[in-house]
């Protein structure tokens, strides 16, 4: 998976301007999805919450970012597989929220196959789990 803010937004056809590539390099950072709450605290002064907010609409659009609602219902943020494109997401895969440390988690796991009734059409699954995770179940059983 691409990590380099610079090559993604190039793929993606954006101007690469400092807002836009800090944001890509604040969510590679981590393993887990982070919220605009976080981020904004993350970022300081570098970014108002106006254009942090923008950068992430643009993001999801584009298919550089998907979101996820945590337990409270605050989007998460995420980078997406190289498959996302501007017309679709192809991020249907589990996504844990960890209910001790609330942190949220995109597994290698596929979300299942549902039939949907006739007359309806879905775009996109998402599926969350909830519980603990590794690093709180180390921490809870010691």
């Amino acid at each position: 998976m691409k990590t380099d803010p610079i090559d993604i937004l190039k793929e993606h056809s954006l101007k690469h301007t400092k807002q836009r590539v800090r944001v890509l390099e604040e969510i590679a950072l981590d393993t887990v999805a982070i919220s605009q709450p976080e981020l904004e605290k993350k970022l300081g002064k570098e970014i108002d919450r106006v254009t942090l907010y923008r950068i992430l609409n643009i993001y999801e659009d584009k298919g550089i970012l998907h979101r996820i609602m945590d337990m409270n219902g605050t989007a998460n943020y995420a980078i997406c597989s190289p498959s996302c494109s501007e017309e679709h997401h192809h991020d249907e895969h589990v996504h844990f929220n960890c209910t001790n440390c609330a942190k949220i988690y995109c597994l290698d796991v596929s979300v299942p196959q549902i039939k949907m009734p006739e007359g309806f059409t879905a775009t996109t699954m998402s599926t969350i789990a909830y519980g603990i995770c590794e690093k709180c179940n180390v921490t809870v059983l010691k």
